[in-house]
């Protein structure tokens, strides 16, 4: 299988070409126009906001301990190692007290930038984790687009909201403790609330870092599995709770703005051309 994914590596990136301008469409419409994966050897190729994904492979829409949410996005795909993780990580939560998870946007069936919505999520090692603990996995599909998760922070944004929970902290310190996580997003408010409770071993907290918009869900992040696949740096040393402060006490007293980055560009910009070579290639095939 290791030789046969090497082959099918070397035979994608020899292939690949420049594209003329005139066929040089945007990523997200190349990308998001696949509704299923191209199947063989999985592979995650590039960096988390801007590359491709191949083998990817579904979440079952519905299982003993899950439900995939938001159907109609076909944003249920990633790599056998994350889907093994999303199974296992929703059987750990019902020894919280939950039923299972809500399952949010992973990757699309090649990844790639996504037509709306994320900058990551594109090789199939992302997922997004709803905040409210099911109440029902038989939902409908209806259901599941109307159904919205609930903050775990409060309207101020600087203490929790009556939804956080014991049960909250337990189930992403489980996945933060799996070896393949490499990083896990979610509000301050929430990494600060761990950060106080936690009486044990605390190395886990490191994984566990501070971002707005992450309040509704809590994102994970595998680490790469082949070659071809860029992981980030390290998180910095330490439990990060600090920083986590000082993200709130940013908010209570705000910093001037940062200048703006000119040289940035969200992943939904990116032509086919700027994307890896091994991805120009998958989709020219």
């Amino acid at each position: 299988m290791i030789r046969k994914f090497k082959s099918m590596l070397a035979a994608l990136a020899l292939s690949a070409l420049a594209l003329p301008a005139s066929a040089d469409p945007l990523a997200k419409d190349v990308f998001g126009s696949f509704r299923q994966s191209n199947g063989g050897p999985a592979g995650a190729f590039g960096g988390y906001s801007r590359g491709c994904a191949t083998g990817n492979i579904p979440l079952p829409e519905t299982g003993p301990t899950w439900q995939a949410m938001r159907l109609s996005r076909n944003r249920n795909w990633g790599h056998p190692q994350l889907v093994d993780f999303l199974v296992g990580l929703s059987q750990q939560a019902t020894r919280y007290g939950w039923a299972g998870l809500y399952i949010g946007d992973m990757s699309q069936p090649m990844g790639g930038p996504m037509t709306s919505g994320h900058a990551s999520h594109q090789i199939g090692l992302d997922a997004d984790i709803w905040m409210l603990p099911p109440s029902s996995l038989r939902l409908t599909p209806s259901q599941r687009e109307n159904l919205s998760s609930q903050s775990v922070v409060a309207k101020n944004g600087i203490r929790p909201s009556p939804l956080w929970s014991a049960s909250h902290h337990a189930i992403i310190r489980a996945a933060a403790s799996d070896p393949r996580v490499a990083r896990i997003f979610v509000d301050p408010v929430a990494k600060l609330a761990m950060c106080q409770s936690e009486r044990g071993n605390r190395a886990y907290l490191r994984k566990i870092r501070p971002i707005n918009a992450h309040d509704y869900h809590f994102h994970v992040r595998l680490a790469c599995p082949n070659q071809g696949c860029e992981n980030q740096a390290p998180p910095p040393p330490g439990d990060g709770c600090e920083e986590a402060a000082q993200w709130i006490r940013n908010r209570i007293d705000p910093p001037p703005p940062a200048p703006a980055d000119p040289n940035y560009r969200h992943p939904r910009t990116y032509r086919l051309s700027e994307l890896p070579r091994t991805c120009q290639a998958l989709v020219a095939r």
